[in-house]
């Protein structure tokens, strides 16, 4: 089915039984570069994906089963970038647009797939979940809101308690060094008091192991903001970056 958005041709069908969608730049500017929103499909659109397309970029994606990047949504995925880029004659080294829990997946398909990534575009990143969902709010967020929100991570995980968190190893942030091996670039965007996903438990963990392997990983921080909105105000610093990589 075609149909537009945000004044781009899009294209939506189905992938191995998933919702998909692939939206077009206009061919005058097409470049055969490819990004992929992780999660959180039409969640602010103009921090990244709508700059993107005006540059060139083919954008698309994939309806996950969870948001918690299972193995079975990455491989689904990476058949589904290879699927997109051969169909229409793409790079299949992609942009992962991650915001939030789109960053934890998009951190994990890097790592499991780094031959499909140029660069990650992460912003307000969930990558400790003892942080997020497990201390969700820090407090502002009711009881049963946050235990929801725990219950659907135990559930997709197949655990039976939150304790078992402490001890598992497949967390992002346990996918940090695979980034790191694979020299991934990485922007990251973060609001500097987000209560939701606190920046120095989750996001500050990659930004100092880049920093101590001598890699690439401009981070803007904006400091009065919260969880939201995701994206900068201008995001010219961020599209520039993903142009060179």
């Amino acid at each position: 089915m075609n149909e537009l958005w945000n004044s781009f041709q899009m294209s939506s069908f189905i992938f191995e039984g998933r919702e998909a969608c692939v939206v077009f730049p206009d061919e005058r500017t097409a470049n055969g570069r490819l990004a992929l929103k992780t999660v959180y499909w039409n969640a602010f659109p103009n921090a990244v994906e709508v700059p993107l397309l005006e540059r060139g970029f083919h954008l698309c994606f994939l309806k996950n089963e969870t948001r918690w990047a299972r193995d079975v949504d990455l491989d689904r995925a990476a058949r589904f970038v290879r699927f997109v880029a051969k169909s229409y004659g793409l790079n299949e080294r992609i942009v992962p647009v991650g915001m939030s829990c789109g960053g934890l997946m998009a951190i994990k398909f890097a790592a499991k797939y780094p031959e499909l990534v140029s660069c990650l575009y992460l912003d307000a990143p969930v990558l400790n979940y003892l942080s997020y969902p497990c201390r969700f709010g820090d407090g502002k967020i009711s009881d049963v809101e946050k235990e929801k929100v725990v219950q659907e991570l135990l559930t997709a995980l197949e655990m039976d308690s939150a304790s078992q968190l402490i001890s598992y190893r497949e967390m992002p942030l346990d996918k940090v060094s695979q980034l790191i091996a694979n020299r991934i670039p990485v922007v990251m965007v973060a609001g500097g008091s987000d209560t939701v996903v606190p920046y120095h438990e989750n996001g500050a963990l990659l930004q100092k192991a880049y920093e101590e392997a001598g890699l690439e990983c401009p981070v803007y921080i904006k400091p009065d903001c919260d969880h939201h909105p995701h994206g900068l105000a201008d995001p010219q610093l961020v599209i520039e970056f993903i142009l060179n990589h």
